[in-house]
């Protein structure tokens, strides 16, 4: 099996970059093609005055400002690693189906996450992202923990 395209979704987060170093290594072996993706999750209600209002929404632009800064960390991060990346900032209202979407739309042979590792409650309450990438995506997943 050859890795041709490498998505790797980031949130900032240390498990993000135990992905970014797993999917460095794979682009180097495979001599792949990586993109690497964050979500803007806007809630239907705010997103809906977003759209219409004729002034931008400073909360949501803060967001995005904050978002590109960390795709702007991964794509350093991959460079330490000799890798040179794309990124794309992805907007909708679920972080997974935005994902899949994307890893569909690169053509991606397989999605490099990390996972925190939530169990029990935790897992319950706050989700995983992983996972639901795992149940709604038709793309062979690389789940790295820290």
């Amino acid at each position: 099996m050859s890795f041709n395209n490498i998505l790797v979704p980031v949130d900032g987060s240390e498990t993000s970059y135990a992905a970014i170093e797993k999917a460095a290594d794979l682009a180097k072996a495979f001599n792949s093609k990586v993109t690497v993706v964050q979500v803007l999750t806007l809630d239907p209600y705010i997103a809906a005055e977003y759209i219409t209002a004729s002034h931008t929404n400073e909360l949501i632009e803060r967001a995005r400002t904050s978002l590109l800064k960390t795709l702007d960390e991964a794509k350093a991060k991959f460079a330490e690693y000799g890798v040179t990346v794309e990124t794309q900032l992805l907007e909708g209202q679920v972080i997974q189906r935005e994902i899949v979407k994307a890893a569909e739309a690169a053509k991606a042979d397989i999605i490099v996450i990390g996972s925190h590792g939530r169990t029990g409650f935790k897992k319950l309450v706050l989700g995983s992202v992983a996972q639901s990438i795992l149940a709604e995506g038709e793309v062979p997943v690389l789940i790295v923990r820290k």
